[in-house]
């Protein structure tokens, strides 16, 4: 019961992550020529230029990112990223039609506004799902240099240089104001982000004590095929047990978990990585 509680209840805060940073761009941003990050930020560039329905636009940008989710990411994944996808999109078409009116400088409005982005964002990614496509990008890319290399990798520099392209984007066929407000955004957006799921561009290393390892490592290697360092320990208490240490992405530490719960009897711990040297 608890398990399918905790089911809905990741749902539910994706959806209310989406209807936040939908709120944001919407309302406070696009008002103060600001625009999002990411494939919303394509969007947007495409509205501003072509006056196209801004919601078409983000359904047209982020659907080949949804089916290459679905494709090299599983199910699961793919079932969040598309209910944070679509309550986004229903978030900008409604709050669109809504006035609302922040009285105060741009500057501070795009603040405001990058706060509730990223915000909303981090309520997203902490449970699971997605609504941008440069992460999803990111994330197949990194999974297919670990899969080819057997290294792990940070999103980190797939992120910035896709949202570097944005903003160049952006500065060169909309507005130099607008681009460099916008490239305020990213900075509040990410480091609230960064503050509620402990920098999630970065890899991830989970550290699990346990006294019955071999279906735990089966597990890993099965549905996340990831490996494991095995290494003999042993407890004050619980005596002898093995120490198993895997590095993931943040967005395979949620498939981590339910793989942990699976397997009963284990302790685990979960640091951030910020480099791997070989």
């Amino acid at each position: 019961m608890s398990k399918k509680v905790n089911g809905v209840l990741s749902y539910l805060f994706i959806i209310l992550g989406a209807l936040m940073a939908s709120f944001s761009v919407a309302c406070i941003l696009l008002p103060n020529d600001a625009i999002d990050y990411g494939t919303a930020g394509i969007a947007i560039i495409i509205n501003k230029l072509t006056g196209f329905n801004l919601s078409l636009c983000v359904v047209c940008v982020m659907t080949p990112f949804l089916l290459a989710a679905f494709l090299f990411m599983g199910k699961r994944f793919f079932f969040k990223a598309l209910i944070g996808a679509i309550f986004y999109t229903i978030g900008l078409e409604c709050f669109e039609k809504i006035p609302f009116t922040l009285n105060t400088e741009h500057f501070l409005a795009v603040a405001f506004g990058g706060a509730i982005l990223g915000a909303g964002l981090a309520l997203i990614l902490r449970y699971g799902g997605c609504i941008d496509g440069s992460e999803i990008l990111a994330n197949i890319i990194v999974r297919k240099l670990s899969d080819k290399t057997g290294r792990n990798y940070s999103l980190t520099y797939i992120l910035v240089a896709f949202n570097a392209l944005v903003y160049i984007t952006a500065f060169l066929l909309i507005d130099r104001d607008s681009a460099m407000l916008s490239l305020l955004v990213y900075v509040i957006a990410t480091a609230i982000i960064d503050h509620f799921t402990d920098h999630f561009e970065a890899i991830k290393q989970v550290t699990i004590i346990t006294k019955n390892p071999d279906q735990l490592i089966e597990c890993i290697k099965k549905e996340l095929n990831k490996t494991c360092t095995i290494i003999d320990s042993e407890g004050a208490i619980a005596g002898e047990n093995k120490t198993l240490i895997c590095y993931v992405t943040y967005f395979e530490l949620q498939h981590m978990r339910e793989i942990i719960q699976k397997n009963k009897g284990t302790f685990s711990t979960v640091s951030t990585v910020d480099e791997i040297i070989r």
